[in-house]
């Protein structure tokens, strides 16, 4: 089993920058694809980014393709969202998620542990 905490949240204008970090303990974590998703009030989660367990591969929802960069550090069990020229409609809660089997998971039901979330807020 795997626990996972995001950190690296908080308020930002429109435009601006922030990276957020997970950080994993338990089991060995380049054992795990790790991906990013997000849950804006009133809407459904959603999947934002996805990185394989070397962080060879990674892909990205068209939503935040080429704002947003996700990455690992498996000596550091992190894995980061680096998130660039943010909209409001980026405002959401942020989710690391793990999972166990090989390859990118792209919906919820691929991952099989989930972090607490870190609230993002971009304003207008």
């Amino acid at each position: 089993q795997v626990q996972l905490v995001e950190s690296g949240g908080g308020l930002v204008q429109t435009g601006g920058s922030l990276r957020l970090s997970c950080a994993a303990s338990g089991r060995t974590f380049r054992s795990y694809a790790m991906g990013w998703f997000r849950q804006a009030p009133g809407k459904e989660r959603e999947f934002v980014a996805a990185i394989s367990r070397s962080g060879g591969s990674t892909y990205y929802a068209d939503s935040v393709k080429g704002r947003f960069t996700i990455s690992r550090d498996n000596a550091k069990n992190t894995v980061y969202l680096q998130m660039n020229s943010l909209k409001p409609e980026d405002t959401a809660v942020y989710y690391c998620a793990a999972r166990e089997n090989y390859g990118l998971g792209l919906s919820q039901t691929d991952y099989d542990y989930w972090g607490q979330g870190t609230q993002v807020t971009v304003s207008s």
